[in-house]
Formats: C-alpha cells, structure tokens, sequence
C-alpha cells in the first residue's frame, strides 16, 4: 500500500486542506532509485468530483473517503537562546537547543483511494479497410 499527501485547493480555512493518497500495490521505477519529490502522474476531479489518477499510459478512478482521526502535518523548530551579540560561530553552534516549537503546517481530513487496477489508455487506433 503506498501512501502520498496533496495539497487541496481553495480551502477557507487558515491551515491548508491536504489530502492523502491511497494506492493498492506498489509503485516501481524503471532506473531502481527512489520516487522521492519525482513527478509520478496527473491528478484530475470529474465533474461529480471523482477523482482521476493518470500515471504514464494508465488510468485510475478512484473515490474520496473522509478520516476518521485528522492527521496533522507539522515542521519542528528548535530554538536557541543567544546571550551576547557578540559570540563566534563556534560558541553559538556548540550551544544547547533551549526549546522545540512544532508549527502545524496542514491538517489531512480526506483520503483518495484507488483501489481497482490501472486501465491502460489505448488511442484509437483507425481499421484497415
């Protein structure tokens, strides 16, 4: 089961909307190397708000489904206190962090599941007459 995290747009909310995408199966890379922050496929809604995954020639359909328990997505930050404006590189990098802040970057309310099989996308292809 692979799992990957959207961002939704247009949310009024002042944290972002995000949702996360659920596939059944693997994804696999042609070059072994990792599909970390890669371009993996287009995401389209329908006009009745399916969502459409298009991955190379193949086509997914799949649905919304809302949480049950939100997931938050956070950035942590570690604070150090300075005591002098006056202090080197060295004293300042050897300094203890003196606080963690988390800030709450988006919170993920809704999950797209893709759980049929990829249909391939065939052009059409004109008949010899």
């Amino acid at each position: 089961m692979v799992h990957m995290v959207v961002q939704i747009p247009g949310s009024p909310d002042a944290c972002p909307d995000w949702a996360m995408i659920e596939l059944q199966g693997d994804l696999q890379s042609r070059q072994d190397n990792s599909l970390h922050s890669k371009f993996i496929g287009d995401l389209h809604f329908t006009k009745k708000g399916v969502p459409v995954l298009i991955i190379g020639h193949h086509i997914l359909y799949g649905k919304i489904v809302t949480l049950e328990k939100p997931f938050v997505v956070m950035s942590k930050n570690i604070n150090t206190k300075a005591n002098d404006s006056m202090e080197t590189d060295q004293e300042m990098d050897m300094q203890k962090p003196k606080g963690i802040d988390y800030l709450v970057k988006a919170i993920v309310k809704k999950k797209l599941v893709f759980k049929t099989r990829p249909k391939p996308i065939i052009a059409n292809v004109p008949r010899k007459i």
